[in-house]
């Protein structure tokens, strides 16, 4: 299971990689093989004002439909528009090619809310048990 050191992560499996207070969020490895194929995703407006684990998109799979929710606040600043005609790319490349949507963050001492990817393997570690 793929897991990227530098990045936050959530219980809910999202994740962001936040660069010069931009944050682009995703769906885990583990998301994304729980969902299995991946057929829709309902991308967030440009420009949608979201709060820290506020449900702003939804994924559709073949197993079943799911929310997922912001790791961050803040100001949704761009969309990936490829997964509107190609949603399992998440399948293929969740933490690369598969990202969702970039937010410009509003408050970074929010990252004290999620977990680091160390944090995040211990968590898997409970689930597998």
């Amino acid at each position: 299971m793929e897991i990227i050191e530098h990045y936050f992560y959530t219980k809910e499996h999202e994740w962001v990689n936040i660069e010069d207070g931009v944050g682009t969020v995703g769906i885990t490895d583990y998301a994304q093989g729980a969902l299995g194929v991946i057929t829709y995703v309902e991308l967030p407006e440009e420009d949608q004002e979201v709060d820290q684990f506020e449900q702003f998109v939804s994924v559709e799979s073949v197993k079943a439909a799911s929310d997922i929710f912001c790791p961050m606040s803040g100001r949704v600043i761009e969309v990936n528009d490829k997964l509107e005609d190609n949603p399992a790319l998440i399948n293929k490349s969740c933490y690369d090619k598969g990202w969702i949507a970039k937010i410009e963050i509003k408050d970074m001492e929010e990252t004290g809310n999620l977990m680091t990817s160390d944090d995040y393997r211990s968590y898997l570690d409970t689930l597998d048990h």
